[in-house]
Formats: structure tokens, C-alpha cells, sequence
């Protein structure tokens, strides 16, 4: 059978506007050839016209080599399936292959969430004053690379970090991972414990694709706060939240889920109580409903858009201490 040609606009190169969906069937794989960034966009329901989502309405066993998978082979691995509905299972179910390219975008913008939200929710300790993300960002590529890691993430390079790393290298035999003062020497077994108590400490390698970007930001800030490169602690605001007694029990709708259902409901009190992340105290005097409690900084903005819309300016929200400091999670 002929080999199929791939459609490319004339001014790019060869396959770099081709975004693979590949599915495994026995010892078969199949491949078909979809324009970039428009698979997501057909699974999500936003792009229904096939002719943006796919380069050729056909199915392969190498795209890159243009081999058109034969029929009998999709007959045995798709019983009772014409090409074209093959197509369409390939492009519901597959998995969509990542080139280099796109792989390294994907990983600089997680690398760049991930920092701005470290940077959001830690603080230094003594002056209670947030770091910078540069300052962030060069902390956990000290981790990274003090703990025997070569730093995964992406971007340019960053002259301080690999000042950093090389020190770490000459200091390795000297010095523990970071914060940690080597144990006295001449005792094996309290260098033991010293060990297995480091080994314990959360670590960290760099940021992956693979998981979530507040995931791994919670994993970075547990690993900065167990070995200090720098001093940080967790960072909470303190508030003073007063809204009219009538109106907290008026119901609130949250935002409807990804299926289309329509979001839990719930009122006011309790969508004002689901901001915070401790209470300290709460009170009704008089009229007025009164909570004093501790949010995180990232979520300080939201909760005063929903004081803001959903009581129409009659409920607020006092900031009394913009950094309180813990070091728990």
C-alpha cells in the first residue's frame, strides 16, 4: 500500500505540526496524525468540526513514516469497526504522544506555578516579609541538587544556582543536605541515626508533568521548611470576618461541575468558613456574626470577591496580622 503523505503547511518543517494520538491493541499500535493542541480541545466538547482536530482521517502504524495500518490488522484488533469509527476510538481514547518541544513548554509552565505559589505561602520567619520567586527559586534548586539530583526544571540557567551547585558538589563529603550540620565524626552509630533521620526529610527533585502543580508545590514548601536553605515558615493571614447574622444562612451555589451537573449548594456562613483554614474564635454580637481565623494568603483575594458579591459590601473582612507564622502543614 502507498505510503500517506503527510499535510504540512509549506512553511513548517516536516511532522512539527503534528500532535500523535497512539493506542495499543495485542502487539498492534496504531497512530493518527492530529493538528496540536486540539485533541484536549475535541475531548473537552470545545472543538466538534474533525477537519481542525485531525491532519489525515486515517489510521497508521508510523505517522512519521506515513505506513497505513492494513486493514486486515484493524479488522482483528477492531472487530466490527470501520476505519473511520477506528478513528474516532483512537482519538476519544488514546494517548497523545508529547514531543521535546512541547514537553519542555509544559514543564516551564508547572515550574513557574509551582514557584509562584511557594513564593505566595512562605515567608521568612524573623521579618515576616515574603521572598522573592527568584529567591524561590533558587532555594529549591539548592535542594535539588544537594540531594544528589540534577535539577529538572526547565528555563534558562540561573548563575547564583549553579554557583550553589557546585559548591555543594566540593562540600558534599562535608556537609549534609541543606540546613543539616554534619554529625561528629568517630561515632558510628549516632552517624547512623543522623542518616536515617535525614533520609526521613522530604525531598526534592525538581518539578514533573505528571502531577499537579499545588501538589508539587506542597511537596517543594515541605522540603524547603524541613532543610532551611533559606529560613522560611508557612505564612497565614489572620482576619477578622464580620457579616449580618440574617444573611449567613441565605444559600450559595458553587460553580458548576466539568459534566455539566449543577454545584453543591451551601450558604453563606459555610462558604465563608470553607476560605478559612483555622478558627480561632467566633462569636455573634448582637447582630453581626464575628470569626477570627487564619487563611492562607492565596486565598485572602477570593474570599473577599465572595464577601464582596454575595453580601453586597455588608459582610467584611479586617486583615489584624498579614503573616502569621507556623511550621506545621
Amino acid at each position: 500500500m502507498p505510503a500517506a503523505q503527510i499535510n504540512q503547511p509549506s512553511n513548517q518543517i516536516r511532522l512539527t505540526n503534528v500532535s500523535l494520538v497512539r493506542m495499543k491493541k495485542g502487539k498492534k499500535r496504531y497512530e493518527i496524525a492530529c493538528y496540536k493542541n486540539t485533541v484536549t480541545s475535541f475531548r473537552a466538547g470545545n472543538e466538534t468540526d474533525l477537519d481542525n482536530v485531525l491532519q489525515i482521517p486515517n489510521v497508521f502504524i508510523n505517522v512519521s513514516k506515513g505506513q497505513v495500518a492494513p486493514n486486515d490488522d484493524l479488522k482483528k484488533s477492531f472487530p466490527g469497526m470501520q476505519r473511520e469509527e477506528i478513528v474516532l476510538e483512537i482519538l476519544k481514547k488514546g494517548e497523545i504522544q508529547v514531543g521535546e518541544k512541547e514537553r519542555g513548554q509544559e514543564l516551564e509552565r508547572v515550574h513557574k506555578e509551582v514557584i509562584e505559589i511557594v513564593a505566595g505561602r512562605l515567608v521568612d520567619p524573623k521579618s515576616k516579609r515574603v521572598y522573592t520567586t527568584g529567591m524561590i527559586e533558587k532555594a529549591l534548586d539548592q535542594l535539588s541538587s544537594q540531594g544528589g539530583h540534577a535539577g529538572r526544571q526547565p528555563g534558562k540557567a540561573h548563575g547564583d544556582a549553579a554557583e550553589d551547585r557546585s559548591k555543594s558538589r566540593d562540600q558534599s563529603s562535608a556537609t549534609a543536605d541543606s540546613g543539616v550540620s554534619t554529625p561528629a565524626r568517630g561515632n558510628g552509630e549516632g552517624d547512623g541515626e543522623a542518616k536515617e533521620k535525614e533520609k526521613a526529610k522530604p525531598v526534592w527533585t525538581g518539578v514533573s508533568t505528571s502531577k499537579s502543580s499545588k501538589s508539587q508545590a506542597l511537596e517543594a514548601m515541605k522540603a524547603l521548611i524541613a532543610h532551611q536553605p533559606i529560613p522560611v515558615a508557612r505564612a497565614r493571614m489572620r482576619l477578622r470576618i464580620t457579616c449580618p447574622a440574617s444573611i449567613l444562612k441565605q444559600s450559595v451555589k458553587s460553580a458548576p461541575k466539568a459534566d455539566g451537573e449543577e454545584g453543591e449548594k451551601s450558604n453563606v456562613k459555610d462558604k465563608i468558613l470553607g476560605f478559612v483554614e483555622q478558627v480561632e474564635s467566633q462569636d455573634v454580637v448582637g447582630e453581626e456574626w464575628e470569626v477570627v481565623a487564619f487563611v492562607e494568603p492565596g486565598s485572602f483575594k477570593t474570599l473577599s470577591e465572595f464577601i464582596s458579591s454575595q453580601t453586597k459590601g455588608r459582610a467584611r473582612a479586617e486583615v489584624l496580622d498579614m503573616a502569621v507564622t507556623h511550621e506545621g502543614d
